[in-house]
């Protein structure tokens, strides 16, 4: 059965979704292709149809998680107020990329880097 663009999207963006918490939580080096695949409810060999690589999903992983971190139109304090919260501290894989992966981003490809920059 072939699947459609709109799923091969939304498969994508739910394995860039998976990816983002499972690093934040664990690290990259700590979490495997087969683990985020799982998590994501997809097969080990589903992966190779959206990645090249391990290397490749993670470049991918910080450009879509840092695309979707703004702070919004609110009021600064506003986004300290909850940036601080315990909701916010007690998550770090729903938390900001940039927190939870920029110390481990020095270990990784260059194309990993400049996504982060």
């Amino acid at each position: 059965m072939k699947v459609s663009r709109e799923q091969m999207a939304e498969n994508r963006r739910r394995i860039l979704d998976v990816a983002s918490r499972l690093f934040k939580d664990k690290g990259f080096d700590a979490v495997s292709v087969a683990e985020v695949m799982k998590a994501a409810g997809m097969t080990h060999g589903g992966f190779y149809g959206h990645f090249s690589s391990k290397d490749d999903l993670v470049a991918q992983t910080l450009a879509h998680a840092l695309a979707g971190d703004s702070f919004g139109d609110g009021e600064f304090s506003d986004f300290v107020r909850s940036y601080l919260a315990p909701r916010h501290r007690d998550n770090p894989g729903k938390g900001c990329p940039t927190a939870g992966l920029a110390a481990a981003i020095r270990h990784q490809t260059p194309a990993a880097k400049a996504a982060m920059t």
